[in-house]
Order: structure tokens, then sequence, then C-alpha cells
């Protein structure tokens, strides 16, 4: 068989439901790098929560964050990095209107800075729930641009607030919603997407569409899944990506799909 180029989202896919890698996985990730594929991860996590999963799959290659936001090699200078950033006068005027728009948490990231109006609330677990003083997020705290804006609003204004700032700035920002029992929109350059991601590693690796394969579960997988050769969904995926997708694992992620697939389609000793 000829390299694949093999592409992960995390939550949902890679990961099982204590959101952590099996030791199944683990080596079957690592037989498939060594059988001379290239095993990239792209995630809407941001690095701080992607980083421990790159290092306990060994890998060396580029990773993806924010949905595709930022692309990089973790731990090195790599000159293919990039980053597209949000103008930060959209996170001032989230800041100056909370209230306007039931905001319970704003938050904002980079791949090494984190700034947050206040500690997460104990039912909210992707976000520290105690931040420091320098990670306070004011305006004169924001000295930079962000990747990517995360703000947990009341439920019942999920979608009127969504609509709000697609109206007000629908021409700088795309805006992804979480799955899951808290509302959270996650807002990020105009134009990205994890496709937009993946090309570019394939194109750096000189790989062509036909020889990647994606796997994924949710929306935001959606673009990525339908990019690609050959696009996976988990059992566990949501009736639009089993749609979209070129078949389905046997397996969901709590009994690992992702390994189990790999395995038989990329023909790995066992």
């Amino acid at each position: 068989m000829e390299k694949q180029l093999i592409t992960l989202d995390l939550d949902g896919t890679t990961l099982n439901q204590a959101s952590s890698l099996s030791n199944t996985t683990i080596k079957t990730l690592q037989a498939a790098s060594n059988a001379g594929h290239i095993v990239s991860i792209i995630t809407g996590r941001p690095y701080r929560m992607a980083v421990d999963i790159y290092d306990q799959l060994q890998l060396k290659t580029p990773m993806a964050n924010f949905n595709g936001a930022l692309t990089h090699i973790p731990h090195q200078s790599w000159a293919g990095e990039y980053r597209r950033s949000i103008n930060k006068s959209i996170v001032l005027d989230l800041l100056k209107n909370k209230d306007k728009y039931h905001i319970e948490l704003l938050a904002v990231e980079d791949k090494d800075s984190y700034l947050a109006d206040h500690g997460s609330p104990a039912s909210f677990d992707f976000f520290p729930h105690t931040i420091a003083k320098n990670q306070i997020l004011t305006p004169e705290s924001l000295r930079k641009n962000p990747t990517s804006i995360t703000i947990l609003v009341e439920p019942r204004y999920e979608n009127q607030v969504k609509n709000q700032l697609l109206h007000h700035y629908g021409d700088f920002i795309e805006i992804g919603v979480w799955g899951g029992p808290n509302s959270v929109l996650e807002i990020v350059s105009k134009g990205i997407q994890k496709a937009k991601a993946v090309s570019y590693i394939a194109n750096y690796y000189g790989i062509d569409r036909s020889n990647i394969i994606a796997f994924g579960d949710e929306h935001n997988d959606a673009e990525m899944l339908d990019f690609v050769g050959r696009g996976v969904a988990m059992k566990n995926a949501t009736p639009q990506i089993k749609g979209i997708a070129n078949d389905i694992t046997e397996f969901d992620n709590d009994h690992d799909g992702v390994a189990r697939y790999l395995t038989q389609y990329l023909k790995l000793a066992q």
C-alpha cells in the first residue's frame, strides 16, 4: 500500500469516553508510523490540551489545533508553521458587552497563552478553574490578536448569541458550537476548517488526496471527511458525519474503533 496520511480527530474519535488513549490505540498508531505512514492530529482542542496526547503517541509530525487555525510541529521550530488570528477588537467588544451576549465565560487562546475573564465554573472542565493574575483577560492584558475565542453562554441564548455575532462579525469569523451539555461557542478566523489543515499537511509531505484517510465523529469534521480520499466516521458519529463518510468503523471510540479499523485497513501486524 502507498504511504497514507492518517488524520485524526481526538474527542469522540481517537480518545475514549474518559478522554484518554487506550494502549491498543497507542500501539496501533505507532505501528502505522513504523510502517511508513504519516499520523497527524487534527483537533479543535487548543495546543495545551493536545500536546500530552501527541507525546504519548511519540509523534514528530505536524499537528493542527483550533480546528486548523494553528498548524505546527510541537517542540520544534518549523518553517511551515502558520497561525490565523482574530482581530482583538472583537474580543474587546465581547468583554464590554458580556451581559448583552449572555456570556458566562470568555476565554482567548494562542499556542502558548491563555486568558479568561475569570476561572472556569466547576462544571466546565475544559478550562482552568483557577487562573493567575496575569491570565485575567482585560484590555491591558490582551496584547496581541488571539487564535481562538471561546465563550460559554446561557443555554437558552446559544442560537441568539451565535446569530448576533455572525450579524456583527460574519465577514471575519467562523463559529462552531460544541456538542455536549454545555453551550459553548468557539470562534476562529473566517475560512478556517480542518480540511484546509489536512490539505496543507498533505502538500508538505507530497501525499495525494486519494491517499489520505481521516477519522471523525462531529460536525467540525465534516469538511475534512469530505475532502480526503477515505473519510471514516466513527460508529458513535452523528448522522450527518455518517452521511458524508466513505465508511463507518465497526466499533465506537470506547472500543478502539480507530485502531481496529486501521489494523485491518493497513494490514498491520497484530
